[in-house]
């Protein structure tokens, strides 16, 4: 147990002091790419780092804010030869399919800071990408427009 708490504090310090010199290190993004501590630079014990620097809830809003905007008049601009219908209610987008029919719904969900997209009987996740500065579907990298478009295209065809 104190090797275990020894390895966190020096998780800490290392995330603190690195932190406060340029900018917070991270192991993993998700923890996906290193399974065991190992030493860092300054011989510090680096972990899989579970969560990254979340959004404050106004800075989430603002970006939703300019991506729905932004989707909202891509998707207007083609709705006569898409063969669907746009609507906003409340901040939430819905994607209306006569043939075949169907509701496609993007919503932002402020508590985890994703934009959610239900299609195709999936639920598709994206977080905000600070190197990208838009929303992005972690999984595959595509960016909020492009997940749509890829979801429409496969519902009409």
């Amino acid at each position: 147990m104190t090797a275990f708490l020894e390895l966190v504090v020096d998780h800490v310090l290392d995330q603190v002091v690195g932190g406060l010199s340029g900018g917070l290190r991270f192991a993993g993004v998700r923890g996906t790419e290193q399974k065991q501590p190992s030493k860092g630079k300054n011989g510090f014990h680096l972990v899989p780092c579970y969560t990254r620097l979340m959004l404050d809830e106004t800075t989430f809003r603002r970006h939703w804010d300019a991506a729905l905007e932004a989707l909202k008049k891509s998707l207007i601009a083609r709705e006569e030869e898409g063969g669907f219908e746009v609507e906003e209610q409340n901040g939430v987008l819905n994607i209306l399919f006569e043939e075949p029919p169907a509701k496609f719904v993007i919503t932002p969900n402020t508590p985890p800071r994703q934009v959610w997209i239900s299609a195709l009987s999936t639920s598709f996740k994206l977080d905000w990408s600070e190197e990208a500065k838009t929303f992005v579907l972690p999984k595959t990298g595509e960016t909020l427009p492009e997940v749509v478009d890829r979801v429409i295209e496969q519902h009409l065809q």
